[in-house]
């Protein structure tokens, strides 16, 4: 089969395409033919060396975690899924998944049927970035009907679904964006947006307290800041980055919580995530569609940090 991997880290042209034997499922795992394959920040992390690059070990290795495709075949003990399911799923993570590549094998309960609503490069674009924000905002946090949330990033792949994810659960959902983005985020349910660039989103919250702060930057100053903002017994999850010692000790003094957060392959909640996206509780962005060839072209783009939603190969029809 195609994939795409790496013979060291570096920059983007690290990654060619292959030929390497296709997979075989184990019992309880699936054979999914990849149609498109998400691309996150983390992937082009770990090809650099960071994200999980310590998990995966030295190159080679074929990176992607976000997967939409068909099941081609079945191992001893598959009990939810058939040959022909269109599914969609994140396996594995953080050990390689191998999505970059026309197939993939991984347990069926890490995949769920796909969203009817949905076609596969749409698809593509949720697991990863939809998991990450479903688990913040109904397992690792509870929500409350009218708390205040601060979503740094709301632009982003994790962030667009953490603002409608927020606004479902009945929260007030404050978004810190580019004014560019501001319309498209209003109409994900955001109340109030803060253009960072224009004025510090600190003083544009004011003396009105958050309940939780998602952190999606990566920035110990912005999580500095953000701490700042937080009511007593208020909450902040730091979800790239993790919590560094000076964030530790700040939000000891101020009596809040700074949790550190990683998402977890979740085939159950992916599927019900499938309900919200086939009757229009939620909605996905993907900004552009790269042949699975030019997935170095996908992490050059990604870099920018200004990709609006989410980046997908496509890698068959």
């Amino acid at each position: 089969m195609r994939a795409i991997s790496q013979d060291r880290f570096g920059e983007p042209d690290v990654l060619h395409l292959v030929d390497v034997p296709a997979p075989e499922p184990l019992p309880t795992e699936v054979l999914v033919r990849v149609v498109a394959a998400g691309v996150n920040p983390v992937d082009a992390k770990t090809r650099a060396g960071g994200g999980v690059a310590g998990v995966l070990g030295e190159p080679p290795f074929i990176l992607g975690w976000d997967v939409s495709g068909v099941v081609e075949a079945v191992g001893h003990g598959v009990h939810t899924l058939a040959p022909g399911d269109d599914v969609y799923g994140m396996p594995w993570f953080p050990r390689q998944a191998g999505a970059y590549a026309d197939y993939v094998t991984a347990p069926s309960r890490q995949f769920a049927r796909k969203p009817a609503t949905l076609d596969h490069d749409q698809a593509a674009a949720v697991p990863l970035a939809g998991l990450t924000a479903w688990q913040m905002l109904t397992a690792a946090l509870t929500i409350e009907p009218g708390q205040r949330v601060l979503i740094h990033a709301a632009g982003g792949g994790v962030g667009h679904f953490a603002v409608q994810i927020a606004k479902h659960l009945g929260a007030h959902v404050i978004g810190t964006a580019r004014t560019a983005k501001h319309g498209w985020l209003r109409r994900l349910g955001a109340d109030e947006l803060i253009d960072y660039t224009a004025e510090p989103f600190d003083k544009a919250i004011g003396e009105v307290g958050i309940d939780v702060v998602i952190d999606l930057t990566m920035d110990d100053q912005v999580g500095l800041r953000s701490l700042e903002t937080l009511r007593p017994d208020g909450v902040q999850l730091a979800v790239p980055g993790g919590v560094s010692p000076a964030l530790a000790a700040r939000a000891a003094e101020l009596g809040v919580r700074v949790e550190p957060f990683l998402v977890e392959p979740d085939g159950p909640a992916l599927g019900e995530m499938a309900a919200l996206f086939d009757t229009g509780v939620l909605s996905v962005e993907v900004e552009s569609v790269f042949p699975l060839e030019k997935a170095a072209d996908a992490h050059r783009h990604i870099a920018t940090d200004r990709t609006q939603g989410k980046l997908v190969l496509h890698v068959a029809d």
